[in-house]
């Protein structure tokens, strides 16, 4: 099942970098969510598995940065 993300949301791809994930697909229970992703440094369009992706940091939510990962705006 594939799931457009609306809004986009602002994800750090491990190794990869900053950007919005747009979609969202799940192939079922026996794999990971892969998040659809464009990247913010150079517009490439990646697809993650779930555990290479992580939330940026919001300070505003008392979201602090994930390890390995960047803050919004740093």
């Amino acid at each position: 099942m594939l799931t457009q993300l609306n809004p986009p949301l602002p994800v750090t791809i491990i190794d990869k970098g900053k950007g919005y994930a747009v979609a969202v697909i799940d192939y079922g229970p026996e794999h990971h969510l892969i998040w659809v992703t464009a990247l913010d440094e150079n517009g490439e369009i990646w697809c993650a598995p779930n555990p290479k992706v992580r939330m940026q940091g919001n300070w505003t939510m008392g979201r602090e940065v994930p390890e390995g990962g960047c803050g919004m705006g740093s």
